[in-house]
């Protein structure tokens, strides 16, 4: 049996119910302890969700202490960054604080050298003939060896009308034993998205804000910035959207030429609290440069 239940319902949050999965569903087919992929009903991927954690080598321990997910596109093209490569703490859409304080001791939960994401299962995944979804239950281990916060971490996907992929993402982090500071810069903290490495050797990471004399480093809390870059000999347009609840003074990353960009924010956890997050990511074909809609597409985003 699969948890069925289209992806606005999923978003708002309601109980879904419970049927057999019909044959024009998407598919959620999981390589077990490495991964676990969204398929649209033809069993084309669309999205990966990457989980491995292998200790064997000091190098493989680092390439997966960190979960993530990966765009894919139609013709099987990987379009976000995994290890290797120009900062390789830098993973598709990920989420992650370099100085995260907990009990007097801050934790670097974006470089991951001595700290770790680690999936710990999987809790009520989702599939509909409307789209799928991942959700993974995450412990953030802090330098002592401890999880220091449990995440909930969903990646909702869908392809609306004008979007190759649109990917809703939720994560709640909740604090335990003990309060939790999220901190750090923009460089190096909050909820982003990398490009292929290929972005980063062409240099074709271009920025579009929501009003002209929008200023990353100095403006907070803007509602959407978009990215269009070239992968192969194809270009794309990302578009990142902020939910309107989510945590304010939200400073965000939207300059760099290899393509990494998001928003970070500082917010403190009490001690068995949680704060959540709420984003979209609107993947498009092409090089969008119509404000207008990636405005509506926010204003639609917004009432949800």
């Amino acid at each position: 049996m699969k948890l069925l239940v289209t992806l606005a319902t999923l978003t708002l949050g309601l109980l879904p119910t419970f049927s057999a999965m019909a044959a024009d569903d998407y598919q959620i087919v999981d390589q077990a302890g490495r991964h676990a992929e969204i398929r649209t009903s033809a069993g084309k991927p669309v999205l990966r969700y990457m989980y491995q954690h292998d200790t064997s080598s000091p190098e493989s321990t680092f390439d997966t202490a960190k979960v993530f997910a990966h765009v894919i596109a139609p013709n099987g093209t990987t379009l976000t960054k995994g290890p290797g490569g120009k900062f390789p703490h830098h993973r598709g859409i990920f989420v992650g604080w370099n100085k995260l304080k907990h009990n007097g001791t801050s934790h670097d939960l974006w470089h991951v050298r001595n700290t770790a994401q680690l999936h710990q299962k999987f809790g009520d995944n989702v599939t509909s003939a409307d789209g799928a979804a991942i959700v993974g239950l995450i412990d953030w281990i802090g330098t002592a060896g401890k999880p220091v916060i449990q995440e909930s971490r969903t990646y909702a996907v869908s392809q609306p009308k004008g979007s190759y992929l649109q990917v809703d993402l939720t994560t709640t982090l909740t604090a335990i034993d003990g309060d939790v500071e999220l901190n750090g810069d923009p460089e190096h903290a909050g909820v982003q998205f990398r490009p292929s490495q290929e972005v980063a050797e062409n240099k074709s990471a271009k920025y579009i804000f929501h009003a002209d004399g929008i200023d990353p480093k100095r403006d907070r809390d803007l509602p959407w910035v978009a990215e269009r870059f070239e992968v192969g000999d194809q270009w794309w347009t990302v578009q990142h959207l902020s939910h309107p609840e989510n945590p304010t003074g939200a400073r965000w990353s939207a300059y760099r030429d290899y393509g990494r960009f998001g928003p970070f924010t500082v917010v403190t956890i009490p001690s068995g609290k949680s704060v959540t997050f709420r984003y979209r990511f609107r993947v498009s074909e092409g090089q969008a440069t119509d404000r207008d809609s990636l405005a509506a597409a926010h204003a639609a985003y917004a009432k949800k």
